[in-house]
């Protein structure tokens, strides 16, 4: 899932709050949160006129809110609108703040191309166990696409996220953030474990989990999920910019953006997984939507503004490919 994130100062804003100051476009919007409309249909919801329809639309696409086009219909053509973000954010803190725009991917996390788990390891859907529990060979199941827990002794798993970021645009920052934990028989709450996360085979930082927590229930997790199993993980989210890297705002690494190799339209990888050398191999249990405390999957952010700079990008000429699905077991 994509999102597309508006985020400037408030002191910019004025057109926004203009727009957003109107019942009848609120509700324009929220219905357009739920999916396309065209002017029909947004006037048979609203009990309003089409010209009133209109001139509300026309004030939502001048603060750039929404976005339209012309379609051809049944009974010729048709105005179709849709939200041109998913999220607004402000800032008060000055009215020099550049707009950013923020992409957002949202990737399930049995979606991943490459793994190399290690028993004890297995990966579950909101339904139950996908094939046998410890057997690398689950993780090529097809219902692994269902999978909202996955967990591991040792390895990495990894994921292919889209990048469609023009050369026009330069990147402030990535983040990925994901609700993990480490990974041990039944629970340990206090069992370390050393997760990386790498972004195009690049370390970005380590997050030493306390263990692998249970004892209490995970907020989400289906009814037949045992209370003796993992629970729940915490939210970590790491993050690299032009400065720097980081796990939760606190320095993590020297890598910089630059580092990254980054092309435009060209995709990222994400690794999350145990270093060899690691001091404490704990595993890791990866938490989807639907299990755990967060109803998230992995996420990926990018977090751009448009410049006449040249932009955080790598070498155009290095070969980056796609990374075929396999499952390593040495």
């Amino acid at each position: 899932m994509q999102s597309h994130i508006l985020e400037e100062s408030a002191f910019k804003s004025e057109d926004v709050f203009k727009a957003l100051a109107s019942e009848t476009r609120l509700k324009i919007m929220k219905l357009l949160a739920e999916g396309e409309r065209n002017i029909n249909e947004l006037g048979n919801a609203l009990q309003i006129n089409l010209p009133t329809v209109s001139k509300h639309i026309q004030i939502l696409e001048n603060a750039g809110l929404v976005l339209s086009e012309y379609m051809a219909g049944v009974q010729g053509t048709q105005k179709r609108c849709r939200l041109r973000y998913d999220r607004l954010s402000f800032s008060l803190a000055s009215s020099r703040v550049p707009e950013t725009v923020i992409e957002e991917f949202s990737m399930p996390i049995g979606l991943y191309s490459f793994v190399n788990p290690m028993p004890p390891c297995g990966l579950v859907s909101s339904r139950g166990m996908i094939h046998l529990g410890d057997s690398p060979q689950s993780f090529l199941q097809p219902e692994r696409a269902e999978a909202q827990l996955l967990w591991m002794s040792d390895g990495f798993v990894e994921y292919i996220f889209p990048n469609m970021l023009p050369t026009s645009v330069q990147v402030e920052r990535i983040d990925v953030a994901a609700e993990l934990c480490s990974e041990a028989p039944d629970y340990r709450n206090d069992y370390p474990s050393d997760i990386t996360v790498w972004i195009n085979g690049t370390e970005v930082g380590t997050w030493t989990s306390p263990g692998d927590f249970g004892g209490k229930r995970g907020f989400l997790n289906p009814g037949w999920w045992s209370d003796h199993g993992t629970q729940f993980g915490s939210l970590k989210v790491w993050s690299v910019t032009q400065d720097g890297s980081y796990v939760d705002g606190m320095a993590s690494g020297e890598t910089r953006l630059e580092n990254l190799k980054l092309m435009p339209q060209s995709p990222l990888t994400v690794r999350i997984g145990i270093k060899s050398d690691a001091q404490n191999k704990g595993g890791f249990n990866l938490f989807g939507r639907k299990f755990g405390n967060h109803e998230q999957d992995l996420v990926l952010r990018l977090y751009y503004t448009p410049s006449n700079k040249p932009p955080v990008f790598g070498d155009l000429n290095a070969d980056v490919g796609l990374v075929p699905l396999k499952v390593n077991h040495s």
